[in-house]
């Protein structure tokens, strides 16, 4: 049994601290608001995520991150791509934090806008945690799904591999199983395109179109995200497996993805400020849609889908105009 730290409290922190207590090990999850951190340890239920879940007897809640950190031998990053570093840099002043020699494992999908950096470099940089100490989940990771136990695989990617394998020991559970990768870059850089492709996917949908089209934007989406993870140094074979392909296929998917239903709020008409007010959650593809274009165009890497949905984020387009484009571009082998 080991004692871990969740940092954050929404839908896939939430799904996580049960995989966690599935196998065995105490949970603390570090919650925003006392009302929450009171519920999940009072109820063990988060009565704003996922609130039918009971996470059980090995999951309380605090909103203290000394507290929470306190004796941890796992941690786990749940917050918001984009709030990652503010978060980070509190925590950095923390001798619970800076003392710890725990493995930390970042949950979180997205490339922080401004910087285009990964979050293992977010993590590496603000939070001043050696490399060697840091992991990435990733794959199919729809929460409603897991917390339910249906049976899901993942992959854990670390830069050293003792730690991937001791966090895949961690949070293996009869429903709930993962490979081990060294290839961090790939599962990241898979991990925050395929919310862009996602959007572009959902925005289809929305527009009546059938499955021969979204299937196509999203082999072509898999085709974008990989060449842009390779450019980036990442390996094919991550692309193939369940970070790439496995993750691509359960988010633009799924009613329960976020990015593919803010996409199809935007297809069916919405503006971007009234997508936004109808979502349940953040959709990490709709910020991390401007770092994922610039990283493509710095490393020369031709991803037209992606400068489609950034094109009607920004209101320099229409999600019925977007398509008109990218079926007029010139025919050329597929590869």
């Amino acid at each position: 049994m080991a004692q871990c730290c969740i940092l954050g409290a929404g839908n896939w922190a939430t799904a996580f601290a049960r995989v966690l207590a599935d196998a065995g090990h105490r949970v603390t999850i570090v919650a925003r608001r006392p009302e929450v951190a009171r519920a999940i340890t009072e109820q063990h239920r988060n009565p704003d995520y996922l609130s039918d879940i009971d996470l059980g007897e090995l999951v309380t809640a605090t909103t203290d991150p000394v507290a929470g950190l306190a004796g941890a031998e796992v941690i786990v990053l749940a917050v918001p791509a984009q709030q990652m570093r503010s978060y980070l840099r509190q925590l950095a002043t923390l001798p619970v934090w800076r003392d710890s020699q725990a493995p930390v494992l970042s949950l979180v999908k997205g490339i922080e806008t401004g910087t285009d950096m990964r979050m293992s470099e977010v993590i590496a940089q603000a939070g001043e945690v050696d490399l060697a100490r840091i992991a990435v989940l990733s794959g199919p990771n729809l929460a409603g799904e897991i917390a339910e136990r249906q049976p899901s695989l993942s992959v854990i990617a670390a830069y050293d591999p003792a730690v991937g394998r001791r966090l895949q020991q961690v949070c293996l559970t009869p429903a709930f199983r993962t490979y081990t990768i060294d290839d961090v870059v790939g599962a990241e850089i898979a991990g925050a395109a395929k919310n862009v492709i996602a959007l572009a996917v959902g925005m289809g949908a929305g527009l009546g179109y059938g499955h021969n089209a979204l299937a196509s934007v999203i082999t072509r989406g898999l085709h974008q995200l990989a060449a842009l993870g390779e450019a980036m140094g990442g390996q094919q074979s991550t692309f193939a497996g369940l970070a790439g392909l496995g993750d691509l296929v359960a988010t633009c998917s799924s009613p329960l993805s976020r990015n593919r239903t803010f996409g199809e709020r935007l297809g069916r008409g919405l503006s971007v400020q009234q997508a936004v007010e109808e979502s349940a959650g953040v959709a990490e593809g709709v910020a991390t849609s401007l770092a994922v274009r610039d990283l493509a165009r710095a490393h020369g890497v031709d991803m037209p889908i992606v400068e489609g949905v950034v094109a009607v984020l920004e209101g320099r387009s229409t999600p019925a105009a977007m398509v008109p484009v990218l079926m007029e571009r010139e025919p050329k082998p597929e590869s």
